[in-house]
């Protein structure tokens, strides 16, 4: 297994991990490549590299989590560091300053997964302190360490995402945002389909349009059947997101012609993968038949989670 000291000698990686457009298409392919290898040594059995072995993690989530904050702790763990989670009224809060905290875990550790709100309280956090490896573990904006697990998904099931297409429906969320820069980034098409009033900005566009390889596509549209029409895959979140909670009525109302049933997936190309970033709302965005069919890869994206997030703290830590 080549090293992840080898791989970050070989491209450009950043010193932190705030969006995919952080990376480059030759950083994207480096780490879903590692994030294969070390998925291949753990389900084998075999050891691999521990490049934080004495090292530090923080864990500062302010929004609740099963799979990031689960995956992440595993991932240092077995990446042969360690983790601390200070209490959210002391590392966020408003204790003191986002810039005073991060200034303080500069001192003491390597990197800092943080989960938070508005993209721009992440990047003061990342300036306020440069040697710090910051890793984004969910803003409302983006959701990075996501579209990573869902671009590896993708790649294990299709390889070469050239001439594939991904359909999106639903809101145009961080979720959404980041699925997008990847499969661009890598080659495929990608259409979302969104009810008026929340799709995505025209500079939401133009971000996802720059980071594209020649020959890629993005569609933004209304209808989601046209969105999904040939799709090889559909992607779609909960109409809902944390903190839009007083919304849900009106949410609910304008994206029930959006659920992903049996119906829409008719539509997409035969055997097409069902894709959700969990947790799901069963009955809502999408119906059991549809999640609990053999072409859903949920859980694979889920168990992704772990490799990929393990492929990128190994590439930032060297």
């Amino acid at each position: 297994m080549q090293s992840a000291a080898q791989r970050r000698a070989a491209v450009e990686m950043p010193s932190r991990f705030l969006s995919i457009m952080d990376f480059g298409s030759a950083e994207l392919a480096a780490c879903l490549s590692l994030a294969a290898e070390l998925k291949a040594a753990r389900n084998s059995g075999r050891a691999h590299p521990r490049p934080l072995e004495g090292q530090h993690v923080a864990l500062l989530f302010e929004k609740p989590s099963l799979r990031t904050r689960s995956t992440f702790q595993i991932a240092v763990r077995e990446l042969g560091g360690d983790i601390i989670e200070p209490p959210q009224d002391v590392a966020l809060g408003g204790r003191e300053s986002i810039a005073d905290v991060a200034r303080n875990l500069e001192r003491w550790v390597s990197a800092a997964v943080v989960r938070t709100f508005a993209q721009s309280r992440l990047r003061a956090f990342a300036d306020a302190a440069p040697r710090l490896r910051v890793v984004n573990a969910l803003t409302d904006d983006e959701h990075p360490c996501q579209g990573l697990a869902d671009a590896l998904t993708l790649v294990e099931r299709f390889g070469d995402l050239r001439g594939r297409t991904v359909a999106f429906v639903g809101d145009s969320n961080n979720v959404a945002r980041s699925l997008a820069q990847a499969v661009v980034m890598l080659g495929g098409n990608m259409r979302i389909a969104s009810p008026a009033g929340f799709e995505f900005t025209s500079s939401g566009v133009s971000g996802i349009r720059r980071c594209a390889r020649v020959g890629s596509r993005l569609e933004i549209l209304v209808d989601p059947a046209a969105a999904v029409r040939g799709a090889d895959a559909v992607y779609t979140d909960v109409w809902t997101s944390m903190g839009q909670e007083a919304d849900s009525a009106v949410r609910h109302g304008l994206f029930a012609p959006y659920q992903v049933n049996g119906g829409l997936m008719s539509l997409a190309a035969p055997g097409a993968l069902f894709m959700h970033c969990l947790p799901a709302h069963r009955g809502d965005e999408v119906t059991d038949e549809v999640i609990d069919s053999v072409t859903s890869v949920v859980f694979d994206q889920a168990e992704n989670r772990l490799h990929t997030q393990k492929a990128l703290l190994a590439m930032l830590a060297c």
